[in-house]
């Protein structure tokens, strides 16, 4: 509707007859008459199947469980405000894989709001939190009490938060502007840290060859190709508007628009949790005052829900706070029970590859298994304390196999 080459916007379309000689005028307007009356019949049509009530593959996810027809009649032909997100594109995961436990995400911090008859019981199932539960925020360091032990065997510390910004759509919708703008407003942002902080941003758009290779190299630069993230909407435009920041030790980065608008991640060799928190403290501080004094934005901060985030399982805090320690004691004694033993602790075991990457040899990655419904402070603490008691028992493992 902008004419011959203002582009298309929305659903409106501009439909006028094509030829001019050769016909004459009643049968150019008798062809257009014809042909609008079959595309609109066509529309309805394309529209009922675009409606129509999805197969869902991962049968025992929650999607599965609490997308009813009932609902998704009623919710599916919505689309946000902010990124202009649907139902279908929010459930796509769920419908495209059969190995989706949660399987859903959110274009916008509207999608929560506007299709809270599906997000608000998943989120309540999958974190056992209550209808009416609060979230609390707290990053006041001096609060935790002790820290791993100095002899534990513990390669290397990591503390992750998402972070997005107001008035910007989440990944999964976020539009291309509002990307670029997210990129330019951090990037700007940035060059305003101080101290140990301060470094450098690298956009993923023509980045130098060594660049890259230097960031491959040290593991933090995140790549397109996850099927999970394409089908979920994440790679649209790629690489355009993503990058990575990191400071000069390469103890704090941020990465820009990968699942979460931002990433920001404190981390060091070694076991010292606590100075990887109180970093991860000040950096959130430092981006949150940046972004706020360059925009006025703040961070999208919910009531109930704590941060907001792409997905629903990362909502509250957003933190994953972790370790890559060694177990051997454990590892003998058998994966299985130290699964078990985690849970009791309310900590998550990983291989040192990743989510999905399985188990190599005696090292774990250690992480607290909460996100929502606990503050910060309570969760890094959960986790100092629970490394503690599994190397412990790690070392009580040891001597009883020796003595075998």
């Amino acid at each position: 509707t902008r004419g011959e080459s203002g582009g298309q916007t929305g659903h409106t379309y501009d439909i006028s007859n094509k030829h001019r000689l050769g016909y004459s005028e009643v049968q150019l307007v008798q062809t257009m008459i014809d042909g609008v009356n079959k595309l609109y019949e066509e529309d309805l049509e394309l529209q009922k199947k675009m409606f129509a009530f999805p197969v869902i593959q991962s049968t025992h996810s929650l999607v599965a469980k609490h997308v009813t027809k009932e609902v998704w009649d009623k919710l599916c032909k919505h689309t946000t405000k902010t990124a202009g997100f649907t139902l279908a594109k929010a459930i796509a995961c769920a419908v495209e894989f059969d190995n989706q436990h949660c399987g859903i995400y959110a274009g916008d911090w509207d999608s929560y709001k506007d299709f809270a008859e599906v997000f608000d019981p998943i989120i309540q199932e999958y974190h056992g939190i209550s209808a009416d539960a609060k979230h609390t925020s707290d990053m006041d360091f001096s609060k935790i009490t002790g820290n791993v032990n100095p002899d534990a065997p513990v390669h290397s510390t990591r503390i992750r938060v998402g972070r997005s910004i107001d008035g910007f759509g989440l990944s999964p919708g976020i539009t291309k502007d509002q990307r670029l703008g997210v990129e330019k407003l951090f990037a700007s942002a940035s060059k305003k840290f101080e101290g140990e902080l301060s470094g450098d941003y690298y956009p993923l758009t023509g980045m130098e060859e060594s660049v890259r290779k230097q960031l491959v190299d040290d593991h933090f630069l995140f790549m397109s190709g996850d099927r999970n993230l394409t089908v979920a909407g994440m790679e649209r435009d790629w690489p355009e508007g993503r990058g990575i920041f990191h400071n000069k030790d390469k103890t704090f980065l941020v990465w820009v628009n990968e699942e979460d608008q931002l990433r920001i991640i404190s981390m060091q060799k070694g076991g010292d949790v606590l100075g990887v928190f109180k970093r991860l403290a000040s950096g959130i501080q430092a981006v949150g005052d940046s972004v706020k004094a360059e925009s006025g934005k703040g961070f999208m901060l919910d009531e109930k829900y704590g941060y907001v985030h792409s997905c629903p399982t990362n909502l509250g805090t957003g933190m994953r706070a972790s370790v890559h320690i060694d177990l051997p004691g454990w590892t003998a004694h058998g994966v299985d029970k130290l699964k078990a033993r985690c849970e009791e602790l309310a900590l998550q075991p990983r291989g040192t590859r990743g989510e999905s990457g399985g188990q190599t040899g005696h090292t774990y990655d250690i992480s607290n298994k909460h996100r929502l419904g606990y503050s910060e402070v309570q969760l890094v603490q959960t986790m100092i304390d629970g490394v503690n008691k599994l190397y412990e028992e790690d070392l009580e493992l040891q001597a009883a196999q020796k003595a075998e």
